[in-house]
C-alpha cells in the first residue's frame, strides 16, 4: 500500500451529494432525505481501502501522553529552521499514530520504547521525558542516537529511537513541507544545453562547433 497515498485519502474531508427535490404542490410532504450507504469515492483508492482507513483514523491507539512524547522526540529529529517547519508542524505525530494501526508491528516496540524513555528520565531526572529540560533531553537522545556508541545497557533504548527516527523521516518526507524541504520537484523535462565546456576540454574539443 502506498502510504503516502493512505495519508492523502485519510485527509479528505466526507463527500456529500445534494438531494434535487422536486416542487411540492400545498399539502404535500417532502419526502424525508436518505443518506447514501454507499462509500464515499476517493480517487485511486478501493472502496474497501477507504473504509479501512476511515476505521482506523477513527480509532485511538497512543495515549495523550504518548503523543506528547512522541510530539517532542520527533521534533527533536527534525527541528524547525529557516527552511522548514518542524516534524509537528507537518503532523509527524498524527502520521504516526496512524501507521502503528495500518501496522500494528510497530504498536508494542513503541508502546515499550516509550515507557523506556520515560523510566530512564524517572531514574536519572526524577520526571517523565516531556517535563525533563531541554538539556536532560538531549542528553539522553544523544547516549541512543547513535547505536555504534551507544553502551550495551542502551540497547532497548537504541532500537526504539531507530524506529521512532525512521517513522518520524518516513512521515515528513512524504508531506509537501517535506518535499519542498530536500527540493524535490518530481519529473520535469528536460533541458539540452549541448555538452559541459568541461567534457569538451577533456576531449579537446572546446573550439569544435556541434
Amino acid at each position: 500500500m502506498n502510504r503516502r497515498d493512505t495519508l492523502k485519502a485519510i485527509g479528505l474531508g466526507t463527500v456529500s451529494t445534494g438531494l434535487l427535490l422536486g416542487g411540492c404542490k400545498p399539502g404535500e410532504k417532502t419526502a424525508p432525505e436518505t443518506t447514501s450507504a454507499k462509500t464515499e469515492a476517493v480517487p485511486g483508492r478501493m472502496p474497501e481501502e477507504v473504509e479501512r482507513d476511515k476505521k482506523l483514523k477513527a480509532e485511538t491507539y497512543f495515549t495523550e501522553h504518548e503523543m506528547a512524547t512522541i510530539t517532542v522526540l520527533a521534533d527533536i529529529i527534525i527541528p524547525k529552521d529557516e527552511k522548514s517547519g518542524s516534524a509537528s508542524d507537518a503532523k509527524v505525530p498524527d502520521f504516526i499514530e496512524f501507521i502503528v494501526k495500518d501496522i500494528p508491528n510497530h504498536k508494542l516496540p513503541m508502546r515499550g520504547g516509550l515507557k523506556w524513555i520515560d523510566m530512564y528520565c524517572l531514574n536519572n531526572y526524577g520526571k517523565a521525558f516531556i517535563a525533563c529540560s531541554h538539556a536532560q533531553q538531549i542528553e539522553l537522545i544523544d547516549q541512543i542516537a547513535y547505536p555504534f556508541k551507544a553502551k550495551p545497557e542502551m540497547q532497548q533504548g537504541v532500537a526504539f529511537f531507530n524506529r521512532m527516527r525512521d517513522l518520524t523521516a518516513s512521515g515528513f518526507y512524504s508531506t509537501e513541507m517535506g518535499t519542498k524541504d530536500i527540493g524535490y520537484i518530481g519529473n520535469a523535462p528536460n533541458k539540452w544545453e549541448g555538452v559541459p565546456l568541461d567534457v569538451l576540454k577533456q576531449y579537446g574539443m572546446e573550439n569544435v562547433k556541434i
